[in-house]
């Protein structure tokens, strides 16, 4: 069970990972798949600079926890992806759906249980193991 977890987050990295670059390479056309579009320089900067923090983040702790066997890692994710899916469950509830709006809940959805389900299964690394 832990070896088909660690596989899947560090999977589900690559992914993330695959975003990052994306939006930090090409962020108009990776931000359209999203159905944003920057206004101007300034939009721009921020979908390359906040999407990519983002992914590039979730990417990097997802990855390096799977490698480490590390559970801690895995919290930072599952807290942006967490609050993304709140940010969208409000969203629904307040504007209602779009078209496709299953798609990216989903996603951010299989990556919360995911994480979770591994942070309560992998090891964690405390403080005092780390000072002993």
């Amino acid at each position: 069970m832990r070896l088909v977890l660690t596989a899947l987050i560090f999977l589900a990295g690559m992914f993330d990972l695959f975003m990052a670059v994306s939006f930090l390479t090409g962020p108009q056309q990776t931000a359209a798949g999203f159905g944003l579009a920057p206004l101007g320089v300034a939009g721009l900067s921020t979908l390359r600079a906040d999407f990519t923090a983002f992914f590039g983040v979730a990417a990097f702790c997802m990855m390096w926890g799977a490698w480490r066997r590390n559970a801690d890692l895995l919290l930072v994710p599952a807290l942006l992806f967490g609050a993304s899916l709140v940010g969208r469950i409000v969203n629904l509830a307040v504007v209602g759906p779009y078209e496709a709006w299953i798609v990216p809940m989903g996603v951010e959805a299989v990556h919360v249980v995911l994480l979770v389900a591994a942070w309560r299964i992998l090891p964690h690394h405390r403080i005092e193991e780390i000072a002993g």
